[in-house]
């Protein structure tokens, strides 16, 4: 499978040029080629011919056989090889594909939105596509990810082993990116420009962010957190208006040993009964790295609040997971106010327990249109706990449920989640 952002070149890397290749060295083999549809589909079949007509002989000693005119339906002279371009629902019975290619099945929002066509979209994997592949045969699955119940999601959630997957986001943003980018660079800077990335993330939706340019389909509802429970704020109010700040870290294991893992650190402010997260940082990050940005990120806000008159201390919430204890340990007489935090219950029963307070109204978090990173981060709650990432999750669990211990104990006990 090849997850790419829109208008980069895959199915001209691929589909246009893979089949004429594949039959200059498999000239018995068949191809099959199948697009959202028929006009586009002609167009692969085409390209994949003109090539051959060029350079089929002088490379790979074969030539069309010119019995057959169609651009959609073509084979080799003196072989059994040939390739067959159709749009979804085309007819292909009676046929047999060694090297089948599904490239982009779906059209627009429209299409991925409609469960109707999604099972369609399935019935034809099911019924036709699959039951024609030879013994050994290859499958190729482009496209850009609409939605997470497409093609794709469907394959992988009944058989994963099957397939090896090259998913390439618009920004690279870990240190794993497939095409070893610094985190941050656009996929393809030298066409577009690196501004051309950053708008794209400023002025689209999260969802179509995180799909189409990210390959990051998730849930348009939501698991555990329903994203219409998102409330944003464009301005944050005065330091002086909180009743209370403090910081929350999920430390992550030394990177070296884990690429998925994320480092992350919060800061929370309480008004009353509403909750903001103000600022976060988040990324892979060794000891060392975590260390540093540990004393950065609290010089930073202690300066600020101190600057603005905010004289309460602020309590620094560290999971006593992963680099967790050795941060406390080496950090305790630098920084102040370090307090370890052993997380109760699993991550699913703490998350559950803190949604109320966004299903409320109570959680505000920065507009993404100013602040980008809240794209990933009310994703990774959307799709949580189904999501690859959960640091953000555990880190504004710890959070929340700190405030509300503490008003606990202030009401005396008296109060309890409905």
């Amino acid at each position: 499978m090849v997850f790419m952002p829109p208008r980069h070149s895959k199915s001209q890397s691929i589909t246009e040029t893979l089949p004429s290749w594949y039959l200059g060295n498999y000239p018995n083999k068949r191809v099959i080629e199948v697009s959202y549809a028929s006009s586009l589909a002609e167009k692969f079949g085409r390209r994949n011919r003109a090539k051959i007509e060029e350079f089929g002989k002088e490379i790979f000693n074969i030539r069309i056989d010119e019995r057959q005119g169609s651009v959609t339906d073509w084979a080799l002279h003196n072989h059994s090889g040939g390739m067959l371009s159709v749009g979804v629902g085309g007819s292909i019975t009676g046929e047999g594909a060694d090297l089948l290619i599904i490239d982009d099945p779906i059209k627009n929002r429209q299409e991925a939105e409609s469960i109707t066509y999604r099972n369609r979209l399935w019935d034809e994997w099911e019924d036709t596509l699959s039951t024609r592949l030879q013994k050994g045969a290859k499958v190729i699955l482009i496209l850009t990810r609409w939605h997470e119940d497409d093609l794709a999601g469907r394959l992988l959630e009944k058989e994963q082993e099957k397939w090896t997957v090259l998913s390439i986001p618009a920004i690279a943003e870990s240190r794993d990116d497939p095409l070893n980018r610094e985190i941050g660079r656009g996929l393809w800077v030298e066409h577009y420009g690196q501004n051309y990335y950053e708008d794209k993330k400023k002025f689209s939706s999260a969802r179509s962010w995180l799909s189409l340019w990210q390959q990051k389909p998730s849930s348009d509802i939501g698991n555990i957190f329903k994203r219409h429970w998102f409330q944003y704020y464009d301005v944050l109010p005065n330091w002086e208006q909180f009743d209370q700040i403090i910081t929350s870290w999920d430390m992550a294991f030394d990177n070296t040993t884990n690429k998925s893992s994320f480092v992350v650190g919060q800061i929370w402010g309480k008004i009353d009964g509403d909750k903001y997260l103000i600022d976060q940082v988040r990324a892979q990050m060794n000891f060392l790295e975590t260390k540093k940005a540990f004393v950065v990120f609290h010089n930073k806000y202690e300066s600020i609040l101190r600057n603005s008159g905010f004289k309460k201390s602020i309590p620094k919430l560290v999971e006593k997971k992963a680099n967790g204890p050795a941060i406390i340990s080496s950090l305790k007489n630098e920084i102040s106010g370090i307090i370890p935090i052993n997380p109760q219950g699993s991550k699913e029963t703490r998350a559950e327990a803190i949604s109320p307070e966004f299903q409320s109204g109570n959680v505000y978090i920065p507009n993404p249109k100013i602040q980008s990173w809240v794209y990933d981060y009310i994703d990774e709650l959307a799709s949580f706990p189904s999501g690859k990432h959960n640091d953000q999750v555990d880190t504004t669990s710890q959070a929340l449920e700190y405030f509300f211990t503490k008003q606990k104990k202030i009401m005396g006990g008296k109060i309890k989640r409905v």
